[in-house]
């Protein structure tokens, strides 16, 4: 079984700093409403907690730009 890291860090109310062995990201929200997610590769993803056992989640990726 491979070794894993993962560390979160509140620092204000309502936003956590997550970090793990190839990136960080910052998550906003989340208690009574969305949760907005922003990763250091690029990934934003966008989240909501449905009542029973159901749930939002959309996930975009960064595109790379070459000119």
């Amino acid at each position: 079984m491979p070794l894993t890291f993962r560390k979160s860090f509140r620092i204000l109310p309502g936003v956590r700093l997550n970090i793990n062995r190839h990136s960080w990201s910052i998550t906003t929200g989340g208690r009574h409403g969305p949760r907005r997610t922003h990763s250091s590769t690029g990934r934003r993803t966008t989240s909501l907690d449905l009542p029973g056992p159901f749930g939002w989640r959309r996930t975009r990726t960064a595109r790379s730009r070459r000119g």
